[in-house]
């Protein structure tokens, strides 16, 4: 079966919105604060970076949240492999991403590499030296359990759970607990309170913090031994 890519539009800002899921694809104000501020600073990130490190993320979207870590891992220069896996079920072509990330020039030359080697089918990418990207493509709620990592780090990074619930569920947050290495974290935007509750029962301890902009609060959490 052929696989279904992104239908996206371009608001009067030149922000992408998903027309599947009623939903930007990042923060109005800055997205790339935004991204710094929840899946980084959520994370503990740079200053957990280690060789070997490995984050796995809930929707790929425009790749930003891949390019600042990337680039973050970049300036702090630690040693050894930085590894990136995301599951994406609708993918954007390499020219809608090129588009969507045009406004990022604090991202360099990264933005080029990642569009001019995406493909929407997925597999794995050598971005730079030292960091590679692995895109699982398909329905996290099927892709997830069979999949052999362990993340150090999560990105609960899916649509709005209002609009797009199945990648929320209690069944997917037990398993994204399941797929996380001993001391891991996630971060994400949404402050739901079924999230919240989904990601305790599902192992975490789980806590509301301030969140981005005009967000208030956002949710973190860390896998309880």
């Amino acid at each position: 079966m052929q696989n279904q890519t992104a239908d996206v539009t371009w608001n009067a800002s030149g922000v992408p919105v998903s027309e599947r899921f009623d939903d930007p694809y990042f923060s109005l104000e800055n997205g790339l604060e935004e991204t710094r501020h929840v899946f980084l600073k959520g994370n503990g990130l740079p200053e957990r970076f280690r060789d070997g490190f490995h984050i796995a993320e809930l929707g790929f979207g425009t790749g930003l949240s891949f390019l600042t870590v990337a680039q973050a891992w970049q300036k702090a220069g630690v040693p050894g492999q930085l590894t990136f896996t995301s599951f994406e079920a609708f993918p954007m072509t390499a020219e809608e991403m090129a588009l969507a990330l045009r406004p990022f020039n604090a991202l360099g030359a990264l933005r080029e590499v990642l569009s001019d080697q995406w493909r929407v089918d997925g597999g794995s990418f050598r971005i730079a030296p030292g960091i590679s990207l692995n895109i699982v493509l398909g329905d996290a709620r099927e892709r997830l359990t069979p999949w052999q990592g362990a993340a150090d780090a999560w990105f609960l990074d899916g649509f709005s759970p209002a609009k797009n619930p199945e990648l929320w569920s209690d069944e997917l947050m037990q398993e994204v607990a399941r797929h996380t290495a001993p001391g891991g974290t996630f971060a994400t935007y949404t402050a739901a309170g079924a999230v919240r509750r989904a990601l305790d029962a599902a192992g975490f301890d789980v806590q509301r913090t301030t969140g981005f902009g005009r967000k208030r609060h956002m949710t973190v959490g860390i896998l309880r031994p």
